[in-house]
């Protein structure tokens, strides 16, 4: 596959952290946890920084879903149900179902309504004026349009949480193992890049029953929808705390401060489920730590704002 080629100069350009209102796609696998769904929550509650143009059913394939098509679309119908308690329409041409697999290889796109759009979106946008595509789960979808429309790599700026980070003896994510191949596909082929790396990183991102019940419960549907599940999904309830990994995305855009990043020559995926290194390689973002207090501070003052 040949993929357009950024210079150096244009990537760190695309790659400076935003200091205003950005254009932005959510890309999310909504029902494989409950951390999806504070991101969907905290994109669309943050107007002053956030415009989100769409959201993205992503695939995932674990024990809340029969196969990844299964997985796209119970986080298709999560996203509904999201929007329906934040009173948010549904209108046309704002909520897409993605890929109903995974990349079977490296040049074989699967062919979705959420890459149709992305394409779409990313064609009106520009290097100066770039479509952020935030991804949340496994990066299908994102991986597929750029294989079916390469020259979006020049449009777009990519943000994805998913991996572990560098150092780490593997990089055996959820996200990343889901679709190893594109994984592979957005560190190769060159899109303006911003990585959120798991351990050690985003996973700092923890909360508990006691702060969710005094900072969300009774903030509005939404709020009590969002307690309901985190309590759900609690398996240990005493001296229990729950990483709310996807905010991290979201918290970028609002406050990049929140997400401190350096720059980085992109590293090799091997088969292996490794990373691999070469200097030569083009550069790209990544994300070495959260303000935990910070973000979580944001989600709640917003939800209170949303339920006044």
């Amino acid at each position: 596959m040949n993929f357009p080629t950024l210079s150096e100069s244009k990537r760190l350009e695309m790659l400076q952290p935003p200091t205003g209102r950005v254009r932005m796609v959510l890309d999310t696998d909504t029902y494989n946890e409950i951390d999806d769904q504070f991101a969907v929550v905290h994109a669309l509650l943050s107007p002053e920084r956030l415009t989100v143009e769409a959201l993205y059913a992503a695939p995932f394939h674990n024990n809340r879903s029969v196969n990844a098509e299964d997985g796209m679309e119970k986080s298709y119908d999560e996203i509904l149900r999201l929007l329906d308690f934040l009173n948010v329409s549904a209108s046309e041409g704002f909520v897409y179902r993605g890929s109903r697999a995974f990349l079977a290889n490296k040049e074989a796109p699967v062919q979705s309504d959420a890459a149709t759009d992305m394409i779409k979106r990313a064609m009106l946008s520009s290097t100066e004026d770039p479509l952020y595509v935030v991804a949340v789960g496994a990066i299908t979808n994102v991986a597929s349009a750029i294989l079916i429309e390469p020259e979006i790599i020049e449009r777009i700026v990519v943000i994805w949480l998913g991996g572990n980070p560098l150092y780490w003896p593997h990089t055996q994510e959820f996200n990343l193992m889901q679709d190893l191949q594109s994984a592979q596909v957005v560190l190769d082929c060159g899109v303006p890049f911003v990585w959120l790396p798991a351990r050690g990183v985003v996973s700092h991102l923890h909360t508990t029953v006691a702060e969710m019940e005094r900072y969300v419960q009774g903030r509005g549907k939404v709020g009590d929808y969002l307690v309901e599940i985190f309590k759900d999904y609690a398996n240990a309830p005493f001296a229990w705390s729950k990483v709310i990994w996807d905010i991290s995305a979201t918290a970028y855009l609002v406050n990049p401060a929140w997400v401190p990043t350096e720059i980085v020559h992109s590293p090799i995926l091997t088969e292996a489920v490794t990373w691999s290194f070469d200097n030569s390689r083009h550069l790209m973002r990544v994300a070495t730590s959260v303000n935990r207090d910070a973000i979580f501070r944001d989600l709640f003052e917003k939800l209170q704002t949303h339920s006044d």
